[in-house]
């Protein structure tokens, strides 16, 4: 059956057009060749090509197929690393963190007769009893050496005085404050003189930081150690290059452990000479 399509003028008379009329086929025009929708070509030729696919429609899994694969170069814990076996910056990091911990943790202790405010400083402060809520005595007071044997606490508000005086007294620096009798806002605190016993507990405490910070470089090492076996199993690396990084390993964790037994030694010295 012929079909037969009519078109209404602008007098509103009804014409029949031609199968071959511009009008009745796009495609006969050039002026509308470019303004033919992808679903009237197909209407009108029965026709689809490929190549006028939406790109949308393809599957994400079969783009990503032949682009290639990039190892796994993140650790767990965020950290990049490398897959060179004689990169050892992830133990020089981990040795350099370890030994600044231990010097923080050794300054902060009595030697040589003097005493450290940031000992104090660094106390935490409950200011609420029934909250969660705590806070670094430094940022709640000042904490200023006034001579001798003497520490003064300048306290910003009033209100954090009696949580401050339970913070110390409850630590262990076996420190008493007293109220000043000319300033409601300020503690004094008496430093009394080391003892053999306070010397054993300072050195105890110094030592523990010590092995604290060992513990940190040896697991690093192990770290480090894993991933170099890793790299031989899985044959990424050659066994001439993991045998060298291992040795450099062991040389770098050897010399770390050094340094800590020396800064150990040298605050256990001081705290005998007090």
């Amino acid at each position: 059956m012929r079909r037969i399509q009519f078109t209404i003028n602008a007098l509103g008379h009804c014409r029949r057009l031609p199968l071959s009329s511009p009008h009745l086929n796009p495609l006969l025009n050039p002026l509308h060749h470019h303004y033919v929708s992808q679903h009237k070509l197909i209407a009108l030729t029965g026709r689809r090509c490929f190549s006028h696919t939406p790109y949308f429609y393809k599957k994400k899994d079969k783009l990503n197929k032949n682009t290639g694969t990039e190892l796994d170069t993140k650790s767990p814990k965020g950290g990049v690393v490398s897959d060179d076996p004689l990169d050892l910056s992830q133990l020089q990091v981990g040795i350099t963190t370890a030994v600044s911990r231990l010097k923080d943790d050794l300054s902060k202790l009595r030697v040589g007769g003097r005493f450290n405010t940031g000992a104090i400083e660094t106390l935490r402060v409950q200011l609420n009893k029934g909250s969660k809520e705590v806070v670094k005595l430094g940022e709640l007071a000042q904490v200023i050496p006034k001579g001798g044997r003497m520490v003064a606490i300048l306290v910003a508000e009033e209100e954090h005085i009696k949580p401050i005086n339970s913070a110390i007294v409850s630590s262990n620096l076996s420190l008493t404050p007293q109220s000043d009798a000319h300033n409601a806002l300020q503690l004094n605190i008496l430093i009394p003189p080391p003892t053999k016993e306070s010397r054993d507990q300072t050195v105890h405490i110094a030592k523990t930081a010590m092995e604290k910070a060992a513990s940190s470089i040896r697991d690093s090492r192990g770290a480090v150690h894993k991933r170099l076996q890793d790299m031989q199993k899985k044959k990424i690396a050659r066994p001439d290059d993991v045998r060298k990084a291992q040795d450099q390993m062991e040389k770098l964790t050897e010399k770390g452990q050094k340094e800590l037994k020396d800064l150990f030694d040298a605050a256990k010295k001081a705290l005998e000479r007090a």
